[in-house]
């Protein structure tokens, strides 16, 4: 017999879980059963009674009222140093209420984020409805801070490491976890800000961990892993749950281990989540095509729902990578092995039988639970390399029966595409190259080859069947959702277009087809990248949703993530979504899953968000790495964008971005114009706009802060009398012009336009 909760353990329970908080969810975390639930009603009806929790749709969770004992997060200290907090689970129809919390001289130090379990009481206050008095800290989870530490006569400092941050934090003395000056430091904070007037309002934070010298080579991806917050240890459970896993078996699943899958991935891919196979369909009614099969690793079998893999996952949200490591969503033992489609080996996979037509359109779908033995592990440059009339040794064999099959319904695939007018953007994506010792030997681009193009459309079109097969059985998922640009960054992406000679014409429903023909307007001229670019920053960025609301940039009404479960949770929810449907097992979308999803849904956004932060700045920080030793050489590149206060550069040889101040710019006062995105100089008349050529000089390069300064030397091929490093001191700085000034650079910019 199970033994009952307290009311204490299941208020305990209740605040470590608080999206887990209907009866059931409780019971089974107690292992309660039969007439044990009976006492579990009667002590949540007692709860209920003295206010402890608040009954709402079948949960015990907040009401339109907070109840007097809540889960609340911590935010950042006003300006007067005062905490507040918001309740986690707030479902009341009006304003979520503010709180303040008010500390007892006992209580344990509080920071940004930490989540605390309280005592709230009703007030009627001019800046907040409730006051919370701390019950207890639930777990810790204070703001992480990294940067660089500076040693004082008491204590000292810790820098920043941002780009264009100035933000700072006092180390009291023994505080500083014996950190050395200079060090690259972890701390957190260690109390609220000081009120205003005392020790310069600077916040105060402890060193929890000294991270080493933050010059060295593997100190980059190290730095943006600490930075955004990015787990990278694993539980002790999730890993012991891991390890003793074995594959799995046959079982009920279909066979299709006589099928020659192949898996195509880069040269030095660790994990295989996806294999396919195309063959031309015997089906005389379906005359010219083609059946794709698309087989993706059953992550699903392995991590189920709400078990401790399952929660480092979902925490995770995906994996993220860097030029010298990733951090994988899944233990090495599941996405390098178990979950891997490794060559010659059974695994277990979801797969796919697709039938398109002559002309690339899908007729029909089949989904089916499976073990396959992929036939080949091939790298891209191997199989267009066998397709382009050079195979290998690896290649040869497989070429007439696998590869060509491959191409010949690519080619099919190509034709739906063109038709249907996906955004054709052309992104080159860079490739940092490292030696032994983690230092930058090469930074290069991505060659994009007819093989990387074939698996996207496979993968694409699977996405697609997923999405069409849990609507047609009305199951819950998550769609990846892409919606279309706001009106206002379609004007700006018309002005750009403009200023460049091209044209996006107005008074239309936008579709991805127009915007296709602005990029080949551009295909081919100088301002080719920069339209590319602009596009793409005037695009919604994508996010994953329970509700469909379509994927504007692949020209789709149904979408969702399918095919890479190893490094991807929405696609393992869309896997158990699947396997829920068809009744294939017991390890599909729980009733806990699908009472989160709007929740994981905006989890995993943002858990994206962060890896793409963590490995733009990576990448930043390894190009100024790179380039900081030719402080003083000239590159040319583009003006990829213009502010108030100065330039923004691509270098054409790294595609390194970097800024020129505009004090640089000599002594010429320049206007800014927001709408055209140009600098007019009041006396000279000159106009400097986007995508213009450029050469410029190196001024400094900080590896730390990824952050690149260059001077002007020519632009369009003229050169520039600029003032490098800014203006000298003791001199005087230009002044705004009169209106005399204003009123002829106005003008000039009124023929500029007209000119253009």
């Amino acid at each position: 017999m199970a033994h009952i909760p307290s009311k204490d353990d299941i208020l305990k329970w209740i605040a470590d879980n608080p999206g887990l908080s209907a009866k059931r969810d409780i019971a089974k975390a107690f292992g309660l059963k039969g007439a044990e639930r009976i006492d579990l009603k009667r002590i949540l009806k007692e709860l209920e009674g003295e206010g402890m929790v608040d009954r709402r749709r079948k949960s015990y969770r907040d009401a339109d009222k907070l109840p007097p004992v809540s889960v609340l997060v911590i935010l950042p200290p006003d300006r007067q140093g005062d905490l507040f907090a918001r309740a986690v689970e707030w479902q009341g129809e009006g304003p979520e209420p503010r709180i303040l919390f008010r500390p007892r001289k006992a209580d344990a130090a509080l920071a940004e984020g930490d989540r605390i379990l309280a005592r709230l009481a009703e007030v009627q206050a001019p800046d907040h409805q409730y006051e919370a008095r701390l019950i207890r800290k639930i777990g810790v989870n204070p703001v992480r801070v990294v940067g660089i530490f500076r040693k004082g006569t008491e204590g000292g400092r810790i820098l920043p490491i941002d780009k264009g941050s100035d933000k700072e934090w006092l180390v009291a003395a023994d505080a500083t976890h014996g950190a050395r000056d200079g060090e690259l430091v972890e701390g957190e904070l260690a109390g609220p800000k000081p009120r205003f007037g005392t020790h310069l309002g600077l916040p105060r934070a402890r060193i929890t961990e000294r991270l080493g010298d933050p010059s060295a080579p593997r100190a980059v991806s190290l730095i943006a892993i600490h930075q955004h917050g990015i787990p990278d240890h694993f539980s002790d459970a999730a890993l012991a749950d891991a390890e003793a896993m074995s594959a799995a078996p046959l079982g009920p699943r279909e066979d299709l281990r006589a099928m020659e899958f192949l898996t195509i991935d880069p040269a030095d891919a660790r994990d295989r989540d996806d294999a396919v196979l195309a063959q031309p369909d015997s089906d005389p009614a379906n005359d010219g095509g083609h059946v794709i099969w698309v087989a993706i690793a059953d992550v699903a079998h392995y991590v189920t729902p709400q078990s401790a893999l399952d929660r480092e996952a979902r925490q995770r949200g995906n994996s993220t990578y860097f030029p010298d490591r990733v951090v994988p969503m899944l233990p090495d033992r599941l996405s390098g092995d178990l979950c891997s489609l490794h060559e010659g080996v059974d695994r277990a996979v979801l797969a796919v039988r697709m039938v398109v037509d002559a002309h690339g359109r899908k007729i029909a779908h089949r989904f089916t639970r499976a073990l396959i033995r992929s036939a080949a592990a091939l790298s891209y440059e191997q199989v267009q390399s066998a397709q382009d009339g050079h195979p290998d040794e690896r290649t040869a064999p497989l070429l007439a029966g696998g590869i060509a099959p491959l191409y010949r319904a690519y080619g099919a695939l190509k034709s739906a595409r063109a038709a249907r007018q996906p955004l054709d953007l052309d992104l080159p994506e860079r490739r940092i190259e490292l030696t032994h010792d983690g230092r930058v030997k090469s930074v290069a681009f991505k060659e994009r080859l007819d093989a990387h193009r074939l698996i996207e459309e496979m993968m694409i079109l699977a996405n697609v069947a997923a999405a069409e097969e849990l609507i047609r059985l009305r199951r819950p998922l998550l769609f990846r959702v892409h919606e279309e640009p706001s009106p206002e960054k379609i004007d700006a992406l018309r002005e750009t277009a403009e200023a460049s000679g091209f044209t996006l014409a107005k008074g239309q429903v936008l579709k991805t087809s127009a915007l296709n023909r602005l990029l080949e307007q551009a295909e081919g001229t100088e301002f080719d990248e920069l339209m590319n670019v602009t596009m793409l920053r005037s695009m919604t960025q994508a996010y994953y949703h329970p509700q469909n609301f379509g994927h504007f940039g692949l020209a789709l009404k149904n979408y969702a993530h399918f095919t890479s479960p190893i490094r991807r949770y929405s696609d393992l929810i869309v896997h158990r979504a699947l396997i829920a449907g068809h009744g294939w097992g017991k390890d599909g979308l729980s009733a806990a899953d699908v009472e989160m999803l709007e929740e994981t849904a905006q989890m995993i956004s943002d858990s994206e968000r962060r890896s793409m932060a963590a490995e733009r700045d990576t990448t930043d920080r390894y190009l100024a790495a790179y380039l900081a030793d030719r402080v003083g050489a000239e590159f040319t590149g583009r003006i990829s964008g213009v502010a108030k206060f100065g330039l923004f550069v691509k270098l054409d040889e790294t595609g390194a971005d970097g800024l020129i101040p505009i004090r640089t710019l000599g002594r010429e006062y320049f206007h800014h114009d927001a709408d055209s995105q140009t600098l007019m100089g009041a006396d000279s008349g000159r106009v400097i706009r986007l995508g213009q050529r450029v050469v410029v000089r190196l001024a400094e390069a900080v590896p730390v802060t990824g952050g690149l300064a260059f001077d002007l030397c020519e632009i369009e091929g003229e050169a520039m009398a600029t003032t490098p490093g800014g203006a000298r001191r003791g001199r005087r700085l230009p002044r705004k012009p009169g209106p005399a000034k204003a009123k002829a650079a106005k003008t000039a910019r009124k023929v500029e336009r007209k000119r253009r």
